[in-house]
């Protein structure tokens, strides 16, 4: 049986962190503002989990819940069993310590050296200076900068600073790493970069891993499962895979649109006359299937192919394409029933 929010500790499960019907609302002179509203969320330990949405969907306000850095107007947020929004201020301080972050901004101490900013936590919790330097230097060598332990943040690139923010967010061994827009300050090479050291992290360590982004591409490249947030409310959530291939709602496929494109203009639509546009998404093998010459061999209909791609996703190849289908009703139909069959999903566009 489940717990209710209001008792501290939950029933110990594969769940990593649980969001159990959480808002927060912001009261302001002009209007308040809820900015959280209604989240069930739950993150199973190991995964990484990315959480996409514009700006103003409650992305940040959902992270800080986490580690406590704000706190729900009603729900409970619960990490490893721990309801950590109903903690007295000294037991918040070790369910702390069972988390960390990575910033967009880094974070860094301009005036001590990269080894001395990735030994901070553990000064912090009282770890003697010696060992805080040696575990921080083991640290630094699992993020490839065993060269740069003398260095300051100031003389470092960007992606160096993001190594050291990694750095310092796993020295202390987290069950939970946040990760809130890392990637956002970054070069396209860079973040690519990141994502492989993120992975890493993920794997090696086992570390449950939960990613704020506006970035679909991050979402695509690094996790697992995403919820996506529109208004302070996860409008879809689903493995990467599900999501992509098959977004539900229009938001969802706006950001996957950023990827996979899944539109075509505008002025081109309005050339096309009035023969139905079919969206065929494929996956893996059906992507070299020649399924156009089968139409055209098998039911003598015209094909245009309007739009065609396909992607790599979680080590599979996902396929996108439009395409406008000329002939007798009968045949279109018996057409579209033999796609039905042999891709991923059709869909008619429009007529």
């Amino acid at each position: 049986m489940s717990r209710s929010p209001s008792h501290e500790v939950d029933a110990p499960s594969d769940i990593a962190v649980r969001f159990e019907r959480v808002s927060r609302r912001y009261e302001r002179a002009d209007a308040p503002v809820n900015a959280l509203d209604g989240v069930d969320l739950s993150i199973r330990r190991g995964d990484i989990f990315g959480v996409i949405g514009h700006s103003g969907a409650g992305k940040s306000t959902l992270i800080r819940m986490v580690n406590a850095l704000d706190s729900p107007t009603s729900g409970a947020v619960f990490v490893d069993g721990v309801n950590v929004s109903d903690l007295s201020a000294g037991r918040l301080r070790d369910a702390r310590k069972t988390t960390a972050m990575i910033f967009q901004q880094f974070q860094l101490l301009e005036t001590v050296t990269v080894l001395d900013n990735v030994a901070m936590p553990l000064r912090l919790d009282g770890v003697s200076r010696r060992e805080a330097r040696e575990r921080a230097t083991e640290a630094l060598q699992f993020v490839g900068l065993s060269d740069r332990v003398g260095s300051y943040p100031g003389q470092l690139s960007g992606g160096q600073k993001q190594r050291v923010g990694i750095a310092r967010a796993i020295v202390r061994n987290p069950a939970v790493l946040l990760c809130d827009e890392a990637t956002s300050a970054l070069d396209p090479s860079t973040t690519l970069q990141i994502i492989d050291l993120l992975r890493r992290v993920n794997r090696e360590y086992g570390t449950t891993i939960l990613v704020i982004t506006h970035e679909m591409d991050v979402i695509k490249d690094l996790c697992h499962t995403v919820a996506v947030m529109e208004d302070g409310r996860v409008v879809e959530q689903g493995s990467v895979m599900e999501v992509f291939v098959q977004p539900q709602t229009p938001i969802a496929r706006s950001f996957v649109g950023t990827v996979i494109p899944q539109e075509i203009p505008g002025r081109v639509r309005a050339r096309m006359g009035t023969a139905p546009l079919w969206r065929l998404r494929f996956l893996d093998d059906e992507v070299t299937t020649p399924i156009v010459g089968g139409l055209i061999s098998e039911f003598g209909l015209q094909v245009n192919i309007l739009h065609a791609d396909m992607t790599d996703l979680q080590e599979r190849t996902v396929g996108h394409m439009i395409i406008q289908v000329e002939g007798p009703q009968d045949r279109r139909d018996a057409a579209y029933a033999y796609l039905a069959e042999r891709v991923v999903s059709i869909e008619e566009v429009f007529a």
